[in-house]
């Protein structure tokens, strides 16, 4: 960590970028409850041992919202962009993201925030039992994912959105489950069209894993297409 930033000054960027997050628009804040309703639901059925009856009558129920979905609107142009990669050119709307998105059930979620006089990100995400691999521990590929989002959040540090060409991790020790985990990441260079960066995943005073990724500027008008190639699928669709 930056001898510039203390441990008090990285609890008030997660503070404030969690207040942020607070001002969503529209319809959003139900959406987020909604999400977090079905996290409720996903990490009691990772632990269940209900009985099979029981299991089939949640299961309809289930479904019964589900049809109840079917017939509400859609969305033809969802807000912004869901990935951290482009926020150095583009408008993120975090919510939809399945890392860091409290509107998305897919998400732990993650949160992340850029700290622009050091040039850091910091952030941290609490895995529940849904995300279970080895016994205990964290699935390898939710680790990766993590890093993903935020090695390429850290990229907004060179003003450009950018995409993954790859990334490396290192899983030095088993992430635990159901615990607190911290996460630091930076951007170490740019060489062209390529960003490069780098982080850590902490339990606790121990480094359990550690990630460099290798991101690519794209021009804006590509995102611009790939955005209005959604639109028109979505129209169609309808």
């Amino acid at each position: 960590m930056s001898e510039a930033t203390s441990g008090n000054d990285v609890l008030a960027l997660m503070r404030e970028a969690r207040a942020q997050l607070e001002n969503a628009p529209g319809t959003w804040p139900a959406k987020r409850e909604l999400a977090e309703a079905i996290r409720e639901l996903t990490a009691c059925l990772a632990e269940t041992d209900a009985p099979e009856g029981e299991l089939l009558a949640i299961a309809e129920q289930v479904r019964t919202a589900a049809r109840r979905f079917s017939g509400q609107p859609e969305m033809i142009d969802p807000p912004g962009v869901a990935e951290m990669s482009l926020a150095g050119g583009m408008e993120v709307f975090r919510d939809r993201s399945p890392i860091v998105g409290q509107a998305n059930p897919l998400a732990p979620p993650a949160t992340l925030a850029a700290d622009h006089d050091t040039k850091m990100v910091y952030g941290e995400v609490f895995f529940g039992p849904a995300y279970q691999g080895a016994p205990g521990c964290v699935h390898g590929g939710f680790v990766a994912a993590v890093f993903d989002e935020a090695l390429g959040m850290a990229t907004v540090f060179s003003g450009r959105p950018g995409m993954t060409g790859w990334i490396r991790v290192s899983y030095k020790r088993p992430t635990p489950l159901e615990t607190d985990l911290g996460i630091v990441a930076r951007m170490d260079g740019v060489e062209g069209r390529k960003i490069r960066t780098s982080a850590e995943l902490i339990a606790g005073d121990e480094v359990v894993a550690e990630a460099t990724g290798l991101f690519i500027s794209i021009p804006l008008e590509k995102f611009a297409e790939l955005k209005q190639a959604e639109r028109d699928r979505k129209s169609q669709a309808g």
